[in-house]
């Protein structure tokens, strides 16, 4: 007998995979995440993209190609995909993370990739942000660089709230390299202080005191 928790795991493991392939197939379209859910005409799969024009293609090609694959491939029943535009796309820490990797692919130096990359994700209204490229940058020998700019939280409530993570790679001539980033995403943390004005009423009227007129 299947278990309430083997199902959940089911699920998460489903929607990874799915996940995983939506993010090698819309590589060029900025892909930013997926939103899957049971409907009663089907599943309802909303995706997030940089750039919609390229997930849905020509004359919805791509978006009928996308139905087949997820029916046949993961089971998906019915599918029926939306596509979501991207307010601001340096500050979806996914998004950011394809472009460093596709720069890389397009031979772009990896410092200035991530250099620019930052410089974006300021500029956007980010409170913070961190790079991380790691593979054999300079010599045969696999290491690290990190870049970072304004505040970062590494733990607590304030990076769960308010930090997107993600992780991608890039196929390159020495190797795999792999691209990190963290945005500290521009809204209010359980640590920011608050200083608000208090009016001092004036010395008045006897009234004020207490005071009473006969």
């Amino acid at each position: 007998m299947v278990g309430v928790r083997d199902v959940f795991i089911k699920k998460g493991i489903q929607r990874m995979l799915i996940d995983r392939f939506l993010e090698k197939e819309l590589r060029n379209a900025g892909y930013a995440g997926v939103e899957i859910m049971k409907t009663p005409l089907g599943t309802r799969i909303t995706i997030y993209a940089e750039r919609p024009g390229l997930v849905i293609g020509r004359r919805g090609m791509n978006i009928r190609m996308l139905a087949e694959r997820l029916q046949k491939d993961f089971g998906i029943e019915n599918p029926q995909i939306d596509v979501i535009p991207v307010e601001k796309p340096e500050l979806n820490a996914k998004i950011m993370a394809l472009r460093i990797a596709r720069a890389l692919e397009r031979g772009v130096k990896f410092r200035r990739a991530a250099f620019i990359a930052l410089r974006q994700i300021m500029e956007a209204g980010a409170r913070g942000a961190e790079i991380v490229i790691s593979g054999k940058l300079t010599s045969e020998r696999a290491r690290y660089e990190k870049y970072t700019a304004g505040v970062l939280f590494k733990s607590g409530q304030p990076r769960e709230e308010c930090v997107d993570e993600a992780v991608t790679y890039a196929l390159l001539k020495p190797g795999v390299y792999g691209v990190k980033v963290k945005i500290v995403l521009p809204r209010r943390h359980p640590d920011d202080i608050e200083i608000r004005k208090v009016e001092i009423a004036e010395e008045g009227s006897g009234e004020q005191h207490g005071e009473t007129k006969s």
